[in-house]
């Protein structure tokens, strides 16, 4: 039965009135707002279908609310449908981005029902009135222009924003953005993977390259390692070493030759 500190919109609406005398006076049908100043000073209800006349109730009135009545205090202003209509609103209006594209309207808005300062707007991109349609959270702060019936937001689409209340549609089309994400990050992961194992096969590659012309080298004998093999001091060392070589030639070529 007690008034929240804070009331959404929507479960205010389509609540019946009931008056300490214990009337009924019919469901709340609109808010009534004052606009510049982001605040809500009453609500309009409609005491009857057959009539024109609209009942309108100040904010602080309103004494509790429960699932289905809202109670208040005090005695009503009657107006009729065309000068209310006349009142202005943001309920309904036309959001408009940064870029002047229409992207939706305003379905709805939280309220302090003790002061009716507006805390935060909540937009959709189709009628409110449809079930089941998705809510965003638009706050104070990024409206940079309102006039009667529309207003301008710092933002490019409705997903720089925070949502409220997704349908499944919304539902399965934010799981898929994440599912693209995430299959886009694992063909990265697994390309950067990829390319890091070409690179270091072919490192490998080159490494033996360099190992197998490094040893081909060395096995390879030359004159100068095999004189510095024999360990020959001098010049003349080397001469007698080829004297004595060929003397053990011719040697044994005679020992060979049987007509000596």
């Amino acid at each position: 039965m007690a008034v929240p500190k804070k009331l959404l919109l929507s479960d205010l609406l389509k609540h019946n009135v009931r008056c300490e005398s214990g009337l009924d006076h019919g469901p709340v049908i609109t808010p009534w707002m004052h606009p510049p100043v982001h605040r809500i000073l009453g609500f309009i209800t409609r005491p009857s279908n057959l009539r024109l006349e609209r009942e309108v109730w100040r904010l602080d009135q309103l004494k509790g609310i429960n699932q289905q009545e809202v109670y208040v205090k005090g005695s009503c202003s009657v107006s009729d449908e065309q000068t209310l209509a006349r009142f202005p609103t943001l309920m309904n209006a036309n959001v408009f981005n940064k870029s002047g594209q229409k992207i939706g309207l305003i379905a709805d808005f939280l309220f302090e029902p003790k002061k009716g300062n507006i805390q935060y707007y909540l937009v959709s991109r189709s009628n409110p009135l449809i079930p089941g349609t998705s809510r965003w959270l638009l706050s104070i702060a990024q409206i940079i222009d309102k006039q009667p019936g529309s207003i301008s937001c710092d933002i490019e689409t409705f997903e720089d924003l925070p949502i409220q209340k997704a349908s499944l549609k919304e539902e399965f089309l934010s799981k898929s953005r994440k599912w693209k994400a995430q299959f886009q990050d694992l063909t990265h992961n697994a390309s950067d993977k990829l390319e890091g194992w070409i690179d270091d096969q072919i490192s490998e590659s080159d490494n033996d390259s360099v190992d197998d012309s490094y040893e081909i080298l060395n096995d390879d004998p030359s004159y100068d390692d095999w004189i510095d093999n024999l360990d020959i001091d001098s010049f003349e060392e080397f001469n007698r070493m080829n004297k004595s070589k060929k003397n053990k030639n011719s040697t044994n070529e005679r020992d060979l030759d049987p007509w000596f």
